[in-house]
This record gives structure tokens, sequence and C-alpha cells, in this order.
């Protein structure tokens, strides 16, 4: 078994088990790897260093990575949450109108939206505060 640390075209990255690196190459050709989180079949692998096994178990807790998943998609969903109720969608105008607000030519207040990397890119780099927003928690039915 190797375990790839993967990342989709919209830059949401996961892990994944593959019984090797050629079922990765396999599956990936197939269409077959997909992301968690958006659905995108655009992955590609991301550089990881490799896992190297100890001798000794030192009280290693067995469901402790189910727990912290469970309280990471928790915080996610009310992180989420917290944004949709109480800051402006704004659709795919986000960029423009982080921009706007940043330059003082639109009124200041809290916004989300949808804008593509490259607009986030050029939003960055010229100082406009943004960041993602957690994604839409994976269904239950949807994961390995």
């Amino acid at each position: 078994m190797i375990r790839y640390a993967l990342v989709c075209d919209h830059a949401h990255p996961f892990e994944a088990w593959f019984g090797s690196s050629d079922a990765y190459d396999d599956q990936a050709a197939r269409g077959l790897v997909e992301c968690p989180f958006c659905g995108s079949h655009a992955v590609s692998k991301q550089i990881m260093a490799p896992a190297v096994a100890g001798t000794k178990t030192r009280g290693a807790d067995p469901d402790l990575a189910a727990r912290l998943q469970t309280m990471m998609m928790q915080a996610a969903r009310e992180v989420r949450s917290h944004v949709e109720q109480n800051f402006d969608y704004v659709g795919d105008t986000f960029a423009r109108e982080a921009r706007a607000i940043h330059e003082g030519a639109a009124e200041k207040r809290e916004i989300y939206g949808e804008a593509t990397p490259a607009e986030v890119r050029a939003l960055k780099e010229d100082g406009v505060p943004c960041a993602a927003l957690p994604p839409v928690p994976v269904d239950p039915a949807k994961t390995n």
C-alpha cells in the first residue's frame, strides 16, 4: 500500500491510499481519482517525504485520527456556517468587490463568493486580503 498526498485543480489538498504506484497511475488515467471536496478529476500528486515506520508503538490511540478528522470537519462546518450567515454573498464578482472595498471605492463590509485561482493570486499580489472558505463538508456516502 502507498499513500499519496494529492491536490485538485481547485487547490484542495487530500490524501489517498493505493495498492501501488501503478494502481494510482491506472486509476488516474481512467478518471477514477476524485477530489472529495469538489469532485474534480483534475488531480495530481504532491511532493511528500516517505513515511518511515518505527519499531515500537508508543501507546498510539487507534481512534485518534478519526476523532481529529471529526473535529476538523465540525470546525470547517462552523466556519462556513458563520460566514454564510454573517457575510454578504457576491457570487462570481468576489474579486472585483474585494478590490473595490480594499481601495475604498465600495462600502467596507465582509463578503464571500467565488474567484478563479488567477483572480486570487492577483488579489494577494496587490495586498488585498482574502482567504479560501472551507469547502462544503464531504458527503459520508462519497468517502472511501
